[in-house]
């Protein structure tokens, strides 16, 4: 008994069926960062319900497609570790490349300018008037009028600068808060 119990729990797949639960979970990595990207910035800093739901559906929907019908402890421990070791590798290549960490992580985007809202910029990254008034009411402020800046940070928060608050601009931040 205590040896049928341990082959369950230790059975593993063959080397090929290993690389290929490695290939498909990276395949599935890389699609899935392009993806939630590809949605925009808001997705990421104000999650609604929908938005949990739509993760939690897309792990489900996922991990068949990653380890098949292997339902072994190692299969799940080779997708587990492909996961974790192509993030490493993602993160170590943002720092390394700056223009790819521009590029998949974004840079600051100005939504509101000395109290008027820019509605390009909001519009392209899914951003409502409604949720530019919550991050005021957040940060003190009541009126639009008194802000001199709101800018949608790469997580998906929103900073306010008050009007009358001392900005020290850097030439990066020039470039990183273009009006686009």
């Amino acid at each position: 008994m205590l040896g049928e119990w341990l082959n369950q729990v230790f059975s593993h797949p063959d080397l090929l069926g290993a690389l290929a639960i490695a290939g498909k979970t990276a395949l599935i990595y890389v699609f899935l960062v392009l993806g939630l990207r590809v949605l925009g910035k808001r997705e990421l800093g104000q999650m609604t319900i929908y938005d949990l739901v739509l993760i939690i559906v897309l792990a489900n929907s996922v991990q068949n497609a990653m380890v098949g019908s292997d339902t072994t402890l190692v299969g799940g421990l080779v997708a587990a570790l492909t996961l974790l070791l192509i993030n490493k590798l993602l993160t170590v290549l943002l720092v390394r490349y700056p223009t790819l960490e521009r590029t998949m992580v974004g840079e600051p985007l100005l939504i509101v300018k000395d109290g008027q809202v820019l509605p390009a910029p909001m519009k392209r990254e899914g951003i409502s008037r409604e949720a530019v008034m919550a991050a005021l009411r957040e940060h003190g402020i009541g009126q639009l009028a008194d802000a001199r800046m709101c800018v949608l940070e790469v997580d998906g928060t929103i900073s306010v600068v008050p009007k009358d608050a001392t900005v020290h601009r850097t030439r990066r931040h020039f470039r990183a808060l273009r009006v686009s």
